[in-house]
């Protein structure tokens, strides 16, 4: 069931979260959304984490990410979209309207009309069953156990852990994350539930977890903001 499918003009964070902000309004939220590894959805920063992974992880939503260069993984997911730039992007219309009036008619018989193999010739429609999880109003930081030290993350993605300026993700500028100690000097940055990188404060070095940012031995590589250099 495709639940959304609107033209923009780039991959922008602003553009993107309108069009999920009023599908999870209409349908309700997922338990889990999968993804490529491309913008809006991953960066090279903590946990490859973009501002709406952020977000989703604020609304309780998972997030799965297929591996790079790996499609298969979202098989299903870029079959449809062959299929949807097969039908109607190839030529694109003359402008965004008529692109878009495009897709509303081909999402309408993709849901409605077109029998599925993979359902046993059912449409989508006849199958969907909108969520329970209501999308709230308000949303509310994390929550961490008592033992945890909460830093709020800097607009410019940095917090101040054990004395030294760590960078993780602009992404998390404002938003509070959490450290728990889980061996001597060894500490473990969190996001929710989410692991975001582990800090040697003998070594002084971040590890992030599922980045490429390029640590070294016994330096801390930050991003050149206002002041802050390898240490």
């Amino acid at each position: 069931m495709i639940l959304c499918c609107e033209g923009h003009d780039g991959t922008r964070h602003d553009s993107a979260r309108r069009s999920f902000e009023q599908t999870f309004k209409r349908y309700g939220l997922p338990d889990a959304i999968r993804s490529d590894n491309g913008t809006p959805f991953a960066s090279n920063g903590a946990a490859r984490l973009t501002r709406l992974g952020v977000w989703w992880l604020k609304l309780g939503i998972t997030l799965q990410r297929i591996r790079p260069g790996k499609p298969q993984e979202n098989g299903r997911h870029e079959r449809m979209h062959r299929t949807l730039k097969a039908e109607m992007a190839r030529p694109p219309a003359s402008n965004m309207k008529r692109q878009q009036g495009r897709f509303n008619d081909w999402v309408e018989e993709f849901n409605f009309k077109r029998p599925h193999e993979a359902l046993d010739g059912a449409t989508p429609a006849s199958r969907y069953e909108v969520s329970l999880r209501e999308y709230p109003g308000v949303l509310a930081d994390p929550e961490y156990p008592g033992h945890y030290e909460k830093r709020r993350v800097k607009p410019e993605g940095t917090l101040r852990l054990r004395g030294v300026q760590v960078y993780l993700s602009e992404a998390l500028g404002n938003e509070l994350v959490g450290a728990v100690e889980v061996e001597d000097g060894e500490w473990r940055l969190k996001f929710g539930s989410l692991e975001l990188a582990t800090f040697d404060e003998r070594e002084r070095e971040l590890r992030p977890i599922g980045s490429n940012r390029a640590t070294s031995k016994g330096k801390l590589y930050k991003r050149k903001v206002s002041g802050m250099r390898p240490v």
